[in-house]
């Protein structure tokens, strides 16, 4: 493995990819790989095309269209079919002993043994992307960084984004997530961070946990990859702290650091100004006082902008500098972006909040929203659709949300989903604007009701699909394509990694 400075650096030759895996070269046995890719929809010139197996599909069909989109080899347990006649010796092919993910597994252990860089394993009911992303944004200004990418952040996502780790980072970051207990372990124990994130725990996936014990059980998992110099940070004022620093300790963890506004936290809130578009802080890390603004509103990306502070400091790298970093982060797609949509009788704003949502992500969202003023004659819309993996305390869960969508003075509320319903059906009636059993019945209705000085904002779980109304609003701009509706096209290829089975908590 090499690796240089430029965007297309070499991360496996064919020798070293044949070493990590014991497999044999078939083929042209010269190339090199500057990528890693599982989905062949999204195979860029040079890369190493993983013909794993999904839930539906098998990626050892899509060889052949892997290799025409550019894909400098693929690695394959099998000779595939499909391929065109008489082609055989000349597809460049790295066949495996083992199933390809297996293989692809021993490729991202090497290169995590290659690799000098201080990692950093983040995991957490709520904020793990974008904790992830603002450790990337800030650390990438002080050395070379790398993340993992979108969510990929289960047992297909983290080899994978390990697979891709550049031998010359001077940090790294990587998300992991986990819906079922036993998940997590296995992925710390790949990743080996060297600080390990334990954003909050709060009642997500309780479909498939007894309470939110048992989540913080699961994620104490991630200390499994510590060594006993690794460091823990964890949220002070969570509930779950005392259980969470407990698991470490048994792990034997003596480097447990906190953030929250607790008078004993190593990264202590002192005071926060929130605003609509972004947070003036000043906190105390380690000992340190800084006053930085952060460019992203609401109580939740500063209690995060804590962790991540403490991060920083953990893996020895500026501080004060990681703090004037903040003022320049970007949110993610589908995770607070906010972009001005023109109508003939003016102009409102859409907030895209689609990725994901908990019970807690909805609260500290609908915090947010409230914080924004409404053009002229406009309202405040909320746009919910269910949040699933709630088990038998769903409906609950989702009828507690009248309560911050009153807080956040909140004009008209439009629902999709079974769960919603129970929340619409009691709210007061002036606030309802209309419940469809799915995204794709709402969202001519919401695009029909929007006017100019609107604030609406748009949120669910992944499988509520709501990301569908995000792309009906954003194309009522002017009548041409959003970014976000051009980046969600899909096909009936193989999905990637993170996509076939949704994010991970």
């Amino acid at each position: 493995m090499s690796g240089d400075k430029t965007d297309k650096a070499v991360l496996w030759t064919a020798e070293d990819a044949a070493a990590a895996t014991g497999g044999r070269l078939a083929g042209p046995s010269a190339w090199t790989a500057t990528g890693v890719t599982i989905d062949s929809r999204k195979v860029a010139p040079g890369d190493l095309f993983v013909a794993i197996r999904g839930p539906n599909f098998d990626g050892h069909v899509f060889v052949g269209a892997a290799l025409a989109a550019g894909a400098a080899a693929a690695m394959v347990d099998h000779l595939p079919d499909g391929l065109p006649a008489n082609s055989m010796e000349g597809a460049p092919l790295l066949i495996a002993p083992v199933d390809p993910l297996e293989a692809m597994a021993a490729l991202g252990a090497v290169a995590r043994a290659h690799c000098g860089a201080r990692l950093v394993g983040v995991t957490g009911s709520v904020g793990k992307t974008g904790t992830k992303e603002t450790l990337r944004h800030v650390l990438s200004a002080q050395a070379p960084t790398y993340a993992t990418e979108g969510s990929l952040n289960n047992h297909w996502g983290v080899p994978l984004s390990l697979a891709r780790l550049p031998a010359d980072s001077v940090y790294g970051v990587f998300e992991l997530g986990m819906n079922h207990a036993g998940e997590l372990g296995p992925l710390s124990r790949q990743v080996k961070p060297h600080v390990a994130i334990v954003t909050t725990v709060e009642a997500a996936h309780l479909e498939f946990f007894s309470g939110v014990e048992a989540i913080a059980d699961a994620k104490a998992e991630i200390f499994e990859g510590l060594d006993a110099n690794g460091v823990a940070v964890l949220n002070r004022d969570n509930g779950q702290y005392a259980r969470l620093a407990a698991a470490a300790r048994r792990h034997g963890l003596t480097h447990i650091w906190s953030f929250g506004t607790h008078e004993e936290a190593d990264a202590r809130l002192v005071d926060c100004s929130l605003h609509a578009t972004c947070s003036a802080v000043t906190a105390v890390i380690r000992g340190e006082r800084l006053q930085y603004c952060l460019s992203q509103p609401g109580r939740h990306w500063v209690m995060n902008s804590l962790a991540v502070l403490l991060a920083v400091k953990a893996l020895g790298a500026d501080v004060a500098a990681a703090a004037r970093s903040l003022s320049s982060l970007q949110p993610v797609k589908g995770r607070g972006t906010r972009k001005r949509i023109r109508l003939s009788q003016g102009a409102f704003t859409l907030i895209d909040e689609s990725y994901n949502a908990s019970p807690a992500a909805m609260s500290a969202t609908l915090e947010v929203l409230g914080k924004i003023d409404p053009g002229a004659g406009g309202r405040r819309i909320a746009v919910l659709g269910d949040m699933r993996e709630l088990g038998n305390r769903a409906d609950a869960l989702h009828v507690a949300l009248a309560e911050p969508l009153r807080a956040a003075q909140v004009d008209a509320v439009y629902a999709c989903g079974p769960h919603m319903k129970m929340l619409f059906d009691r709210l007061p009636a002036a606030m309802r604007g209309a419940w469809t059993e799915t995204s794709v019945e709402l969202a001519p209705i919401v695009t029909g009701a929007v006017k100019g000085g609107d604030v609406i904002m748009v949120k669910g779980s992944l499988g509520s699909r709501t990301g569908l109304i995000v792309d009906a609003l954003a194309a009522l701009d002017s009548g041409h394509e959003s970014e976000d509706k051009a980046a969600s096209r899909t096909t009936n290829q193989p999905q990637a990694a993170q996509s076939a089975q949704g994010p991970r908590g």
